[in-house]
Formats: structure tokens, C-alpha cells, sequence
């Protein structure tokens, strides 16, 4: 479950107030949690440095200080996920999952989300086959209420659960299925290869999600039994990370924690490892725009002696320009795609390959018999030392990477803690160190005697996911949704004679803690300059990792391409950008790049285009050699234009099949009218295949410049060392670019109550667009008003949109509104969302119903003080890694904003009152004007909708794939 996620980003112009790490009064517990493992890591070390204690009554406490930022980060982590469930009750882990944001005996339904947004933190949930997890991220000063919460939820869970909670949350996980794999191309492709591959009964076989049939099997009392047996704090582990004091956090934990029992014991999982008899293949059908070809190889475990070779392999075989899938695959354009991956878990391991076919590239067996043919091509030449190192460079720099966030790091302890139950090694002093080592250490020899014991002539399982017909005459042989299970019926052992007990405590648990004011967030202390060529520079050092990260921004982007004819243009020629140059071929700057483990990138949005620039700082000055050649001498060849152009066509062939992706196309189309504005921009089948490669030269000729550029430096290098490099960047003479202005975008005008529908026959879920032409940006007026004005109504998990339509109804998965807009043009004011069909009707009266309350009733005075706190103290996780901060100051340059615009823009949050944020609603929340979009299945949903009174109007103004009709 992704639901703190759904809003990320939603506000982006957030700001910060100043905090002391101030806490209730501890109450002494006696002396007896003990002390399991310390390591201290030096300045520049690859450690991560903590300490391990186990309470009690077996919970297991790591703590991490890192004083470089005033936030925390609470990670708690149970050792189950779907691999503990039983036949016939898949699903349950993530479903369980839900239920713990759903209140307990102290938290009121809903108030987790509340207090941790409030406070301007984030926090989140997830399942996997092994464990189950939740997080939050907070200003430091809120340790304590994060230590609360959580401790609430794994001791008094089951006083709160109540049956309609039960029901809603069944509904909120099917309607995560339907948006997640029923609704997305290719979307029950590891479902059946899950089934396929695994033998009946084996902890894998099932989807982790579950089963819909499953989902509706289970009850309440399935649910208290699943959480007495592996909620227990002895198969739990509590990471800190951030801005702590150990002791503090010692004294903290066991307050809360120190009095829930313990659980039943929980052991380690032994299975054995899995064994295919025979090739085994599998059809399946979807409304999908090309065949994949799924091959799955059973491996090994997580930290398995050949797991790190393995993902070497996988890397080499199926990864970039060099890699032998590229070459005899998508090069020649048999496929869109080919990629090769090994995936470690706790119990086994999977090497995949997976080909999406090109359409017109006939044959199942052709696609086989070619990776066959590749695979004897492979062993026949073997690893080479490039193919090693280009490798071992990007494991590396991954690693490395891993480092930037509290939040990161404490996930990396969380993984080393559960795997450390199946790898005894683990358990003490294992660290990032260890793992570089894991991949360093590994040889030609080793790469190819993997390859030889586990691939090469083994048995694997095919998954062929082909283009479905309605007519299921005209299907291949399908497997079925849910496979039999003989061991379905046994009995559960595992879940007899459970019983509660509510923990005994000696102080008032239902008093939340006192914060005191946080501490000061600090904005990144940064360099700047101007240059004669007109490119703007702006960077900051930090010692937090040895990465550097560098972003050039340009001015141009699809708007400056100004004929709609050409769209996508800008987003072709970035991906030309990332091929040959005149002096390297695009596999020999690929391979340079990988042993550096440094990466460049190229992009385009609307109205830029950009390169970005990773690498580890001692090979700052081998990976600008490289940005000089790629940026200033791009060859443009006739092939690879051919190529990329091919792979542009494809991508938005597949587009036509996802209703979400369409529903965006709509929308925008909708709202700009006939501008390049509402164009997409990575173009149209139409403007992509009419392109020529003298329109990728002219786009880079006419805007790839230092003219309105912006520089961004941001890493453990100093302005001193890093300006002595640039001077190819300084010197880069200016071309005089103009960008053109477009017309005011005219929307479609609407008349209140008619519904634009796009049918989409057999859709899943309908997805709807609700909202109107916005406002452009600016960073403390009427548009960063109205964003604090949509907060309540669709702008956080706890808007009234999203309690109404998930938590209450149970017809979505999640539901937003947001307000965007540009330095040059308005924006647009939209409400986002997909729904279960049956329930389209339904969800559409509802929205209508809030967009009208809020308008007309206003906000609450709740709401308005829950909106200050939540936006004014969420500063303190703005600045935290090389990305956020590069984002921040690129910010500053290209909307030239005074430096303490955030200040400023708390100031403003702060003095808002009800009557300015009414009166804001009332002029931008005009129901009768907004466009109202559906994408959905007609058949189902046209009579519903139009007994609300609604005049349904087909829209056709965009190309959408499906199912053809009998």
C-alpha cells in the first residue's frame, strides 16, 4: 500500500518553522534492554554507524544518529509478509497492512495520518513476500509522538477494530488491484509467472496482493488471529534514524514499546530450494499493444555466495547499448524491449528476461528460439573485463547513493535485521562495506560459472502475455485467475490457541506527547554567479556522501517547438542527445560511463530540457570529459534517429492501452484546447512518425544553449575545485535563442452538467478527470494561496475527497486535487482519480458533493489550523539529499526568488483566514465550468451517470486501444 505516496508532491511550495527537541517526562523501566551490536563508521568510511539493543521482551532497537539535519525517521518492521500466509488466505499481510492505519485503542480512526502531516512529516506502509513495514518521516522534535503512534498500533490494535473498518479497507485493497494490475498493460504478469514457477504451496506461489476470491474469504477474527500470531515486538525491529540522541531514544522505547508482551516465537522459514522438472510455458491474455516473453530462472536466496554474481549477470546480459539482449534484440528491432535481471528474497531467487516483441515481429517461437541463440552466443564469448567493470562501477555508485536519506539507511538496517534470521552472518557488524565487497570481489569466472550452473540449458518458465481478443475463441490456451491448491484445507496450527493481552503501562498512554518548537532548518548555504554567455550558476557542498549531482536546465522544452504538428520533438532529440557523439560511438560512451559508475542523462518537459549529471567524486573529472563530448558534439546518426524514433512510436502505441495514460491525454486536450500546450510531450504516433533527423538537429542547433540555462552543483566538491572544470560550460559561446510565445489556450467550454466519456470497452476502472485552466505560477500570491486553499478539499490523505471516496465509500484507491501552473501560462486545477466501475456513478455525485461543500460552507476552523501546521513544518524535510537540495536552488534561479521565499511563504501560510481561503474557493471552484472526464466502459457506466442528470457526450479527440468487440 502506497498511501502517504499518493500525495507527494501534491503541495510542492511547503515551509519550515524553528523546533528544540523538548519531550515528556520518561518513566524509568528497569535497566534490562541490552546492548547486541555497535558499529561507529569514520568520516568518509562506507558504514553506516549504529547501535543494536534488544528490550525485553524481544524487540529489537537500532539507532542511527546523523545530526546533518533536524529530522527523524521511525522505521518498524515485522518479519511477516505474504510468504506467512495460508492457501486460500492470500493478500492478507497487505490487507493487515491497511488495517493499521485504520486507529487503536488511543489514535482515533484516521488520526496517524493526521499527526504525522500535521507535523509536516510523511509516513507510509508496505508489504512484501517477506516483511511488512511503516514509516514515518518528521521534524526531530516529534520522536516521541512517532514512538507513540507506533507503539499504539502493535500493542492495542484489536480494541479499535471494528467490522465496517474491516469492509472498507477489503474494498480500498480490491480497488488497489484493479488500479495497479487488473487496469495497466501486462499488469498480471508476475501473478501467473508467480504461479507458474513456484510449486502448489510453496509460501511464493501466490501473489502478495492476494487473490480477489481471498480477499472476500477471509473475516474479522482472521484478521485479530494474523495479528496475534506475528504482531509481536519479538518479531519486530525499530529503527531511529536522524537528528537523535541514543540514549533518549533508548529511555523512549522502552516507555512505549517496554510493556507490550511478547508474541508467540516465530522461526525461520526453511524451504527448499526450488526445482523446475521441465520447461514450463504460459499463456496469457491482455489488453496489451505487443507480446512480452517472460523467462524465469529459479535462483537463490538473499545473500546467497552466488546472489552478487548473479546480479552481475544480469546486469551484463540485459542492460544498455553493450549488453547482448540490446544487440540482438532491440537493435535490430525485434523488440522494444529486452532486459535481463536477478531478484534475490529471503527463501529464493529469480533471473528474469523479459522481451516485449515489437508487434509486427511474428511468431511465438521466434523470440525463444532468438534468446537461445543469444544465450549460446554468450557462453560461447563470454564476460570480458569492460563488461565486469562497467558493472561493478554502477553497483557502486548505487550503493553509494543508498546513503543520502536517514530514510534510506534505515531501510538498509531494517533488511540486514529480518534477512539476519536466514543469514546468521548478518547478524552482527555487516554493513555497507561488506556489501561493496560482495560485488567487488566478484570475478570473470565467477560471472560465467553462475551463468553455466543456473541459466545456460536449465529449465525456466515462459510467460507469454499476448494481445487479448473479446472473442475467447480467438485466444490461446489462458491460465486461470487462481490455481488450485490440494493443501488448501488444512488445518492453520499456526493460528490455535492465540490469545490477547493488553499491555499494562504506569503512566496516561492516551495522552499524546508534548512537542516543544523545532529546531531551526537551515537553508543550504550556496554560491552563485553570472556568465557573460547567460547561463546562471548555483551550488552548494555537502559532505553527507561522496556524490556529486549536477542539473543544466535550458529554456525550450515542447512549448518552444510552437507547432503542435512537431510534438515531442524536444522529448526526441533528448533521447538523440544520449547516443553517439562524433568521436565515440554510443556503446563506447556507455561503457565508460559504467566503469565510472557515473551516469548523463537528457530530458524534456514542457518548457525545458535538461541533462543531468551523477557521479562519485573521484571520477568528477573522467565523467566531465565525457559531458563535454555528449553535450557539445552529439553525431545525430541516421540509425540510431531511426531507432529511437521506432522506440518513441511504440512507447506511445502503449500509452493507447492504459486508461490512466489516456485519461491525462484526454483531459489535457480538454483544457488547452488546440495548443501545443495540450500536447503530450513525448509527442503523438502521427508527429513522431512524420519527424526527420533534421528536426532533431534544427531543435538542438535553435535550443540546446547557454542562453537561459541554468547550472546546478550540488555534492562533496567545493565551488573552488568545481568552477576549474566548467570552462567548457563557461565558454560555450551564445546562439541569441528566442523562445516563442503561444496563445492564451482556450478550454473547452462546458455547460455544467455534461460528461465527456471516452469509452474504453472491458476497462477495469473508470478513471476521472474533474477541473478547469488554472492560473500561472507564483510563489506567494493568489496561486500559492490556492493551494493552501485546495489542502483541505483534495491535498493530503486526510482531505475531505479522500476520507469520502476511500475511506468512508471504498471506491477508490485514492483520490486528489491539485493546482499547477507555469512561469508563462496557467496551469490547470485538477481532481484525479480511479474508480471501480460499478461505482462510477456513485464516486462522480460524491466529488460534486464536496467541490459544493467546500464552496459554499467553506473551511472549518480544524481544517484551517491542521493546513498552517501541516505546510509551515514541513521545511525540515526539504533540503535532506543531493536531488532535493539541487532542486531547491534550481528553484531559486528559474523563478528568481528571493532567498527566504520560504520564510516568507510561512508568514503568508500563517496569517491566512477563513474568510480569504473562502473567498478563494468561491472563485476557483466553479462546478458548472469544470470539465468533467471519464474513461471507462461505456456499456456500464453511460445509464448511471445520465440518471444523475448528467448529458453524456462522446469524446474521440484521442486514439484509445482495446479489447475488439465480438
Amino acid at each position: 500500500m502506497k498511501k502517504g505516496l499518493l500525495f507527494a508532491g501534491a503541495f510542492a511550495l511547503l515551509l519550515g518553522i524553528q523546533t528544540s527537541n523538548a519531550q515528556t517526562p520518561v518513566p524509568a523501566y528497569p535497566a534490562q534492554t541490552t546492548l547486541l551490536d555497535s558499529v561507529s563508521a569514520k568520516p568518509g568510511e562506507m558504514k553506516i554507524s549504529y547501535k543494536k539493543y534488544r528490550l525485553p521482551n524481544g524487540l529489537t532497537l537500532i539507532v542511527h544518529e546523523d545530526h546533518s539535519d533536524p529530522i527523524v525517521h521511525v522505521e518498524v518492521t515485522y518479519h511477516v509478509g505474504s510468504a506467512r500466509e495460508t492457501p486460500k488466505k492470500s493478500g492478507f499481510a497487505h490487507f493487515f497492512e491497511h488495517m493499521m492505519f485504520q486507529g487503536s485503542m488511543h489514535v482515533k480512526d484516521e488520526e496517524h495520518f493526521k499527526i504525522v502531516q500535521g507535523a509536516g512529516g510523511q509516513m507510509n506502509g508496505t508489504t512484501n513476500r517477506d516483511r511488512t513495514n511503516y514509516f514515518e518521516t518528521l521534524p526531530a522534535n516529534y520522536l516521541e509522538t512517532a514512538l507513540w503512534l507506533e507503539a499504539d498500533r502493535m500493542g492495542f490494535l484489536l480494541d479499535s477494530v471494528t467490522q465496517k473498518k474491516f469492509e472498507v479497507q477489503r474494498s480500498t485493497v480490491k480497488n488497489e488491484k484493479g488500479q495497479r494490475v487488473d487496469n495497466v498493460p501486462y499488469g498480471k504478469r508476475d501473478e501467473i509467472k508467480d504461479a507458474a514457477l513456484y510449486p502448489e504451496g510453496h509460501p511464493y506461489s501466490w501473489p502478495t496482493i492476494g487473490y480477489l476470491e481471498d480477499l472476500d474469504r477471509v473475516n474479522v477474527d482472521d484478521l485479530k488471529n494474523f495479528f496475534m500470531r506475528w504482531y509481536g515486538p519479538n518479531n519486530a525491529c525499530i529503527v531511529i534514524s536522524g537528528d537523535v540522541n541514543t540514549a533518549e531514544a533508548i529511555k523512549l522505547t522502552e516507555k512505549y514499546f517496554g510493556p507490550i508482551p511478547k508474541g508467540p516465537e516465530v522461526r525461520a522459514q526453511r524451504i527448499d530450494p526450488v526445482r523446475l522438472p521441465d520447461n514450463k510455458y504460459v499463456n496469457y491474455g491482455d489488453n496489451v499493444f505487443a507480446p512480452m516473453y517472460a523467462f524465469t530462472y529459479p535462483t537463490v536466496k538473499n545473500y546467497h555466495p552466488d546472489e552478487a554474481a548473479l546480479d552481475i549477470l544480469g546486469y551484463v546480459m540485459g542492460n544498455g547499448s553493450n549488453s547482448i539482449l540490446y544487440k540482438n534484440f532491440v537493435k535490430p528491432e525485434k523488440a522494444f524491449q529486452a532486459v535481463s535481471f536477478n531478484g534475490g528474497y529471503e527463501l529464493s531467487g529469480e533471473f528474469e528476461v523479459v522481451f516485449v516483441a515489437m508487434p509486427n515481429f511474428e511468431g511465438d517461437n521466434d523470440i525463444e528460439k532468438g534468446f537461445m541463440a543469444a544465450l549460446n552466443e554468450f557462453d560461447a564469448k563470454g564476460v570480458n573485463d569492460d563488461d565486469l567493470n562497467r558493472a561493478k562501477g554502477q553497483f557502486e555508485t548505487s550503493i553509494i547513493q543508498s546513503m543520502q536519506s536517514v530514510g534510506s539507511r534505515a531501510s538498509i538496517l531494517s533488511q540486514t535485521w529480518y534477512l539476519s534470521h536466514s543469514n546468521p552472518r548478518l547478524e552482527k557488524n555487516y554493513n555497507l562495506s561488506d556489501e561493496l565487497a560482495r560485488y567487488t570481489k566478484v570475478t570473470k569466472e565467477d560471472v560465467m560459472r553462475v551463468f553455466r550452473q543456473y541459466i545456460k540449458g536449465k529449465n525456466y518458465t515462459l510467460v507469454n502475455v499476448f494481445p487479448k481478443k473479446a472473442n475467447a475463441a480467438a485466444n490461446k490456451d489462458e491460465a486461470k485467475e487462481t490455481p488450485k491448491t490440494e493443501t488448501a484445507g488444512k488445518t492453520e496450527l499456526e493460528y490455535k490457541g492465540l490469545s490477547y493481552t493488553t499491555p499494562k503501562d504506569n503512566f496516561d498512554r492516551s495522552k499524546r506527547p508534548e512537542t516543544g518548537p523545532a529546531k531551526l532548518t537551515e537553508i543550504p548555504n550556496f554560491y552563485s554567479a553570472n556568465w557573460d554567455n547567460g547561463m546562471k550558476v548555483i551550488g552548494t557542498e555537502t559532505k553527507e556522501s561522496p556524490i556529486v549531482t549536477i542539473l543544466l536546465n535550458m529554456k525550450g522544452g515542447n512549448i518552444a517547438v510552437g507547432d503542435p504538428a512537431k510534438t515531442g520533438l524536444a522529448n526526441l532529440t533528448a533521447d538523440m542527445m544520449g547516443e553517439a557523439s562524433v568521436n565515440y560511438t554510443s556503446e563506447q560512451l556507455e561503457n565508460e560511463l559504467d566503469k565510472l559508475g557515473s551516469s548523463i542523462s537528457f530530458g524534456a518537459g514542457s518548457d525545458n530540457h535538461f541533462m543531468q549529471i551523477v557521479c562519485v567524486k573521484k571520477n568528477i573529472d573522467a565523467t566531465l570529459k565525457l559531458v563535454e563530448e555528449k553535450l557539445m558534439r552529439p553525431k545525430f546518426n541516421a540509425d540510431e534517429f531511426k531507432l529511437n524514433q521506432s522506440q518513441n512510436y511504440q512507447g506511445i502505441n502503449s500509452q493507447k492501452y492504459d486508461a490512466g495514460a489516456t485519461a491525462d491525454l484526454a483531459f489535457g486536450k480538454l483544457i488547452y484546447g488546440k495548443s501545443i500546450a495540450a500536447e503530450p510531450v513525448n509527442g503523438t504516433l502521427k508527429s513522431i512518425k512524420a519527424m526527420t533527423l533534421k528536426d532533431v538537429q534544427s531543435y538542438y542547433d535553435r535550443f540546446y544553449a547557454p542562453d537561459f540555462a541554468t547550472l546546478t552543483i550540488v555534492g562533496d566538491i567545493t565551488e573552488q575545485e568545481i568552477m576549474g572544470k566548467l570552462d567548457f560550460l563557461k565558454n560555450w559561446k551564445k546562439k541569441g535563442v528566442v523562445i516563442p510565445v503561444i496563445a492564451a489556450p482556450v478550454a473547452t467550454v462546458v455547460n455544467g452538467n455534461q460528461v465527456m466519456l471516452v469509452d474504453k470497452y472491458k476497462a477495469a476502472q473508470s478513471e476521472i478527470r474533474i477541473g478547469n485552466l488554472g492560473q500561472t505560477y507564483d510563489w506567494n500570491g493568489k496561486f500559492f494561496k490556492t493551494n493552501a486553499m485546495n489542502y483541505p478539499l483534495g491535498g493530503n490523505f486526510n482531505s475531505r475527497l479522500n476520507l469520502n471516496l476511500r475511506e468512508d465509500k471504498g471506491f477508490t484507491y485514492g483520490i486528489r486535487s491539485y493546482n499547477s501552473g507555469y512561469r508563462d501560462r496557467p496551469g490547470v486545477y485538477e481532481i484525479s482519480t480511479g474508480v471501480r466501475t460499478s461505482a462510477t456513478d456513485s464516486a462522480l455525485k460524491e466529488i460534486m458533493y464536496e467541490v459544493n461543500n467546500y464552496k459554499n460552507n467553506g473551511i472549518t476552523d480544524e481544517e484551517l489550523d491542521f493546513m498552517k501546521k501541516s505546510i509551515t513544518q514541513s521545511d525540515a524535510l526539504r533540503y535532506e539529499t543531493n536531488f532535493q537540495k539541487a532542486s531547491f536552488l534550481n528553484r531559486l534561479v528559474e523563478y528568481n526568488l528571493p532567498k527566504d521565499y520560504i520564510r516568507q511563504q510561512n508568514v503568508t501560510i500563517k496569517s491566512l483566514t477563513k474568510e480569504e481561503i473562502n473567498a478563494l474557493a468561491k472563485e476557483i471552484l466553479q462546478p458548472e465550468k469544470m470539465v468533467i472526464l471519464i474513461v471507462g466502459d461505456k456499456e456500464k457506466v453511460k445509464a448511471p451517470i445520465e440518471k444523475l442528470g448528467y448529458k453524456i457526450q462522446d469524446y474521440k479527440e484521442v486514439e484509445v486501444a482495446t479489447y475488439e468487440k465480438n
